[in-house]
C-alpha cells in the first residue's frame, strides 16, 4: 500500500455550520470556490455529506491539493484520509503505518463508528490501535493535549484513517456576502484589509488611482501583484485603474495645502463609488487604521466618510501596524508592498496636512476646485485589467 499520497481529502466547515437555513447555500458556494480552485484537476470528485465534503482524489497527488485548500475561506479543517476495510486488523496496520512515517510525537487515537453493528466499539479500536503503534513508534500517548490526532472513519463498508490534519482559514466561502470595491494603493494596508474582508465571504474588485507621468508603470505593476497574491483566494479580480493626475493637480493648485490629503481622499471615495454602483457593489473598503497617519484621525474619517452614500468598511481602523504586517507577512503581500515604487499619495504629499478638519473649512477649500469636465473625462479614461490568479506551484 503507498501511503505517500491519500485516497480522499475530509473537508469540515468553519463557522457556516452554524448558518441555520443558509447554511445549505454556504455550504453550496464552498463547494464552488473548492472546485474553481481545483480546476486544473479534473480526476477530483467532491461530494457534500451533513457536515462535510469529501474529496476523491483518483489517484491525484495529495500535495497540490492541500495546498489549495490552504487558501480556502470558510473551511474549519481538512484531512489526508487513507482507505482500508472496515476489519480491525486492517485499520491498525493503516495507522501503524501511517505513523511509522511521523516524526517522533504525543498522540490520541479518535474514532467515530457510523455503523453501530460492528463486532467491536469505538474505546476498543482506539486502545487496539493505540497499542500497536505504541509497539512499533516511539510516539507516545497524550490523550489530553496530544501533538497528532489519529482520526478513524469507520462505516459500513469501509474504514479511513488519518493523520495528518491540517487547520483551515476559517470565516466564510468568498461569495455569500455581497460586493465591494476596495481601494487600493501600493502600501501594506489596502491588501490586508482587502484580505479580511474577502475572509467575510465578500467579492471584492478593486479601485488605484495612478498619477501619470509621476507614477510609473513599476507602480501600477506592483499593485497587479499584489491582487495576484489575493487571487490565491479568489481566483478573478476585476482593477479599475483611475488617471488620477488631473484632479491632484487642480487640488494641488487652488486649495489650501494643508487640505489636499482630505480633499484627495473625498474624491477618491467618490470616484470608488461611482466605480462601485457600476459594477453592483454594496461598500467600499480601505486600509485605514485609527490615528496611524494625519488623515486617519476620527475627525478626518468624518470628513471623508461625508461624501459617501454606501457603507465604507474599515478592517484594519484598530489594528496596529505591527499587526497589520504580520497579517501581509503571512499572505505574502509584504514583500510586494515595501517595493520602491510610490504611489499617488506619496507623490503628492504635504509637509503639513491637517489632522482635525472642520467639515464647513473642508468644503470652503472644495469650492475654490472646479471638478466637473475634469471628473468625467476622468471617470471615461478609467481603464480596466482582468487579474487572475497565478499558476499553482509545481509539485514533484
Amino acid at each position: 500500500m503507498d501511503h505517500h499520497y491519500a485516497d480522499l481529502i475530509i473537508v469540515r466547515f468553519g463557522e457556516l455550520s452554524i448558518k441555520g437555513h443558509n447554511r445549505r447555500y454556504f455550504v453550496r458556494q464552498l463547494q464552488n470556490n473548492i472546485k474553481a480552485k481545483l480546476k486544473d484537476y479534473p480526476l477530483i470528485r467532491i461530494f457534500s455529506k451533513f457536515d462535510h465534503l469529501v474529496l476523491h482524489l483518483n489517484g491525484t497527488s495529495d500535495e497540490p491539493i492541500t495546498h489549495a485548500l490552504s487558501h480556502v475561506f470558510g473551511i474549519a479543517s481538512f484531512s489526508l484520509a487513507h482507505k482500508c476495510s472496515n476489519a480491525m486488523e486492517d485499520i491498525i496496520e493503516t495507522a501503524v503505518e501511517l505513523m511509522k512515517t511521523e516524526e517522533a510525537c504525543t498522540f490520541k487515537v479518535e474514532t467515530h463508528r457510523k455503523d453501530k453493528n460492528l463486532p467491536y466499539d469505538s474505546m476498543d479500536l482506539n486502545a487496539k490501535v493505540g497499542h500497536f503503534i505504541l509497539e512499533a513508534t516511539t510516539h507516545k500517548v497524550d490523550v489530553k493535549n496530544p501533538q497528532k490526532r489519529v482520526r478513524i472513519e469507520v462505516d459500513r463498508q469501509q474504514a479511513y484513517v488519518s493523520v495528518k490534519i491540517f487547520k483551515g482559514l476559517q470565516g466564510f466561502p468568498v461569495g455569500v456576502q455581497s460586493k465591494a470595491m476596495v481601494l487600493i494603493s501600493g502600501g501594506i494596508d489596502s491588501p490586508v484589509a482587502a484580505y479580511l474582508t474577502m475572509k467575510r465571504g465578500v467579492e471584492i474588485e478593486a479601485v488605484h488611482f495612478a498619477a501619470p507621468p509621476y507614477t510609473s508603470s513599476q507602480s501600477l505593476e506592483k499593485v497587479k501583484q499584489l491582487l495576484g497574491v489575493l487571487c490565491a483566494y479568489q481566483p478573478v479580480i476585476k482593477l479599475h485603474v483611475v488617471p488620477f493626475t488631473a484632479i491632484q493637480l487642480e487640488i494641488y493648485q487652488k486649495a489650501n495645502p494643508s487640505y489636499a490629503i482630505t480633499l484627495m481622499r473625498r474624491q477618491m471615495v467618490r470616484f470608488a463609488q461611482d466605480l462601485a454602483i457600476q459594477r453592483k457593489a454594496l461598500a467600499l473598503i480601505t486600509g485605514e487604521s485609527l490615528g496611524q497617519v494625519a488623515s486617519q484621525t476620527m475627525e478626518s474619517m468624518a470628513v471623508i466618510s461625508e461624501v459617501a452614500k454606501m457603507n465604507i468598511l474599515r478592517p484594519l481602523v484598530t489594528y496596529d501596524k505591527l499587526e497589520i504586517i504580520e497579517i501581509a507577512e503571512r499572505i505574502k503581500s509584504f514583500p510586494i508592498s515595501i517595493l520602491p515604487y510610490e504611489d499617488c499619495c506619496t507623490i503628492f504629499g504635504v509637509t503639513n496636512p491637517i489632522t482635525k478638519p472642520r467639515l464647513p473649512d473642508v468644503i470652503k477649500e472644495e469650492e475654490k476646485c472646479d471638478f466637473t469636465e475634469i471628473y468625467e473625462k476622468t471617470l471615461a479614461d478609467t481603464v480596466t485589467y482582468l487579474i487572475e490568479e497565478p499558476k499553482p506551484e509545481t509539485y514533484l
